[in-house]
């Protein structure tokens, strides 16, 4: 039985609420990531702010504002305000194909893990794409046309 710490991120780039959407937006750009989990200042997991959060408070660049007035803008949007809070989360142990079917069913893309009380990574569905792709090519399937 494969479990979820066997596929889980767990490199984790994380801010703090009191961070801005700014702020937010740059790691997501230089890490390539679409989540972030939100810590205090002990460590400890607040909440969860996603890719499309950011984007739903963001201007778009087709407004006629310069970038740095944007950036302006989104560096006085703390991300207490957008974060979600009220969140499903999974324990390392959980059985990976049934976290696979909540996130499918739920159309969740990501589950916050835990150990205990202690964030120890996320469960995205870029890990199952991951393990999609290790499958195939152990398979033998290849890229044909």
């Amino acid at each position: 039985m494969y479990i979820i710490k066997d596929l889980m991120s767990k490199e984790l780039y994380t801010l703090k609420a009191t961070d801005t959407i700014h702020q937010a937006r740059d790691l997501m750009l230089s890490k390539h990531i679409r989540y972030v989990p939100i810590v205090n200042d002990d460590g400890e997991f607040v909440g969860l702010l996603t890719k499309r959060d950011v984007l739903a408070v963001s201007i778009s660049t087709l407004a006629d504002i310069e970038q740095n007035e944007r950036d302006k803008i989104e560096d006085g949007i703390p991300i207490a305000e957008v974060m979600r809070t009220d969140l499903i989360v999974a324990e390392e142990g959980t059985d990976l194909l049934k976290a696979a079917r909540f996130m499918l069913t739920q159309k969740h893309g990501c589950l916050p893990v835990f150990r205990g009380t202690q964030l120890t990574g996320l469960l995205t569905e870029a890990d199952f794409v991951r393990l999609a792709v290790y499958l195939m090519e152990k398979e033998g399937l290849t890229d044909s046309k």
